[in-house]
C-alpha cells in the first residue's frame, strides 16, 4: 500500500501544472452540474436537465453569465448560492483559492504549490506568495465594499432581500461573471431598470474594471504607489506590463463609450436625457470586457453596434484577472507587430522596448486559436439553429469565448447541440486556448533538447 501511494504521489508530481489547473476547472464544473440538477435547487421543486445544469455550471465557473433560465426565476436561494460559489471559485481560480487559504492557515508551500500558483496567476515564482496574499485580501475587500455600497440602493428598495441582491451582484461584478438575481424586478432584464441610476452603474462598472485589470497590475499598483506612501518611501514607477494594461484598458473604455453613444443615440438611447445616455454608453463600453451585465436591450442594438461590442468582447480584460478574451496586452502586441512589420523592422517594439519573439508567437497563437474557436462555434450555431441570424450567432460565440455573458436574446432558444458548443467555448475561453492546448499535448512528441531542425523557407503575404 505504501508503494502504491508513493507511485500515485510520483505520478501527481509529474503532471504539468497547466494540466492540473485545467482539470481543476473540469472537476468544479461537474460537481456544480450535479448539484444544480437536484430538485432542491429549483423553485418548482423539479430536477433540472443535465445539459441545462452543465451549461449553467460552466457559465458560472467560467465567469461568463450566459443563462438558459433567468437566475432568480428558475433557481431558489440554494441554487443561487451554488452559482455564486462557482462564480467565486471560477473568478479567482481553484489553485489561487487553495494556495491563499494555505497561506492564511500559515502552511508552508512546497515547490509544486508554487509552480501551480505561478502558472495560474501569470506571476513570478519569487513573489508568488506575496501576490496570492494580495489577490485573496484585495478580492474580499472589494467584494465586501461593493456589496455594502449596493445595499445602500437595494435594501431601501427590497428590504432584507436587498442584502442578498447586493452581495450576489458585487461578487458577480468583481468576478466579471454577469449573473444577476434581479428577475423579480424585470425577468431577464439584468440592470436595464437601473440605466438611469449612475450610482448602481458606477459601482458595478468599477467592480468590473478592478476585477478585470489583472492581479499582477493590482499588486504592482499597491507596491509602487500605496506601499511606498504608507511606509514613507520614494514612489517607484509602475512596471512596463502594468503601464500597457492600464493604458490599453482606458483607451478601449473611452473609445467604446464614444462609439456606442454615436451609434445608439437614435436607437436604444432615444428618449433619454444626456446624463443617462452617457451613463448607459459608459456602462456598455465597460461591460463587454468581460462582465455581461447590460443596461439596455442588446437585441435592439444596430448591427454595427453589435460588431463593435464583438470586438470589445474578443479583446476582453487584462491577463491574470477575472475576465476573459484574448486580453488587452495580447491585442497590443499584435498591433505593435503589424506596425513594426509595416515599418520594415525585424523585431516588435512598443514604446522603444523590444519584445522577445516568444511573446509575439504566443500572442499570434492565442489570436489564431481564439478566432478559429469563435468561427467554428458561430458555424455550429448557424447550422443547428437556422432561426439565429449571422450577427447574433457571431455575438453569442464571441460572448461565450470572451466569458462575457452578453446575448442578443439567443441563449434560451439554442438547441442542445449549440448549448454544448457554447459550453465548450466558455471553457476554452476561461482556461485559455494555449493553456488548454498545452494541457492536452504536453509530453507528446517533444523533440530532443538541443536538436537542430533544417530551415524551411516559405513565402507569405
Amino acid at each position: 500500500m505504501g508503494e502504491e501511494q508513493l507511485l500515485i504521489k510520483k505520478r501527481f508530481k509529474n503532471i504539468p501544472p497547466v494540466r492540473l489547473i485545467v482539470v481543476s476547472f473540469v472537476i468544479v464544473i461537474l460537481v456544480g452540474t450535479f448539484l444544480l440538477m437536484l430538485p432542491i435547487c429549483s423553485r418548482n421543486g423539479l430536477p433540472t436537465a443535465f445539459i441545462d445544469s452543465l451549461f449553467t455550471a460552466t457559465s458560472a465557473t467560467c465567469v461568463t453569465g450566459l443563462v438558459i433560465f433567468d437566475t432568480w426565476t428558475h433557481w431558489n436561494v440554494l441554487g443561487q448560492a451554488i452559482i455564486l460559489v462557482l462564480i467565486q471559485i471560477g473568478g479567482l481560480g481553484v489553485v489561487t483559492l487553495t494556495t491563499g487559504f494555505s497561506l492564511l492557515l500559515r502552511r508552508k508551500l512546497g515547490l509544486r504549490d508554487l509552480q501551480l500558483a505561478t502558472e495560474n496567476t501569470s506571476g513570478d515564482t519569487m513573489d508568488i506568495v506575496r501576490l496570492v496574499r494580495i489577490i485573496i485580501t484585495f478580492t474580499f475587500f472589494c467584494e465586501l465594499t461593493g456589496a455594502m455600497l449596493l445595499m445602500i440602493r437595494f435594501v431601501p428598495q427590497f428590504g432584507v432581500r436587498g442584502i442578498w441582491v447586493g452581495v450576489f451582484t458585487a461578487i458577480s461584478a468583481y468576478c466579471n461573471a454577469g449573473f444577476d438575481i434581479l428577475g423579480f424586478v424585470m425577468k431577464n432584464g439584468g440592470l436595464i431598470p437601473y440605466v438611469s441610476d449612475p450610482f448602481v452603474c458606477l459601482v458595478v462598472g468599477g467592480l468590473i474594471v478592478i476585477g478585470g485589470i489583472g492581479f499582477v497590475v493590482i499588486s504592482d499598483i499597491y507596491y509602487a504607489r500605496l506601499h511606498t506612501r504608507f511606509h514613507k518611501l520614494k514612489p517607484v514607477h509602475l512596471n512596463f506590463h502594468s503601464t500597457l494594461a492600464l493604458g490599453m484598458s482606458a483607451i478601449l473604455i473611452v473609445l467604446g463609450t464614444i462609439l456606442f453613444f454615436i451609434c445608439e443615440n437614435d436607437n436604444t438611447l432615444r428618449g433619454m436625457n444626456l446624463g443617462t445616455k452617457l451613463n448607459a454608453s459608459l456602462f456598455q463600453s465597460i461591460s463587454p470586457r468581460t462582465a455581461g451585465f447590460a443596461t439596455i436591450d442588446i437585441a435592439k442594438e444596430h448591427d454595427f453596434t453589435k460588431i463593435i461590442t464583438v470586438v470589445l468582447m474578443f479583446i476582453g480584460a487584462s491577463p491574470a484577472g477575472t475576465g476573459g478574451g484574448i486580453k488587452t496586452t495580447t491585442f497590443l502586441v499584435l498591433l505593435a507587430t503589424v506596425l513594426s512589420v509595416m515599418r520594415g523592422e525585424e523585431e516588435t517594439t512598443i514604446f522603444h522596448r523590444r519584445l522577445d519573439k516568444f511573446t509575439v508567437y504566443r500572442a499570434l497563437s492565442i489570436f489564431t486559436i481564439a478566432a478559429l474557436t469563435v468561427l467554428v462555434t458561430t458555424g455550429i450555431i448557424l447550422t443547428a439553429d437556422p432561426h439565429v441570424n449571422g450577427i447574433d450567432a457571431l455575438f453569442e460565440a464571441t460572448s461565450s469565448f470572451g466569458t462575457v455573458g452578453l446575448t442578443a436574446g439567443v441563449t434560451p432558444t439554442l438547441s442542445w447541440i449549440s448549448k454544448l458548443a457554447v459550453t465548450l467555448t466558455m471553457f476554452i475561453g476561461r482556461v485559455g486556448p494555449v493553456s488548454l492546448g498545452l494541457a492536452l499535448t504536453l509530453h507528446r512528441g517533444h523533440r530532443a533538447v538541443g536538436s537542430i531542425l533544417p530551415e524551411g523557407k516559405i513565402i507569405v503575404g
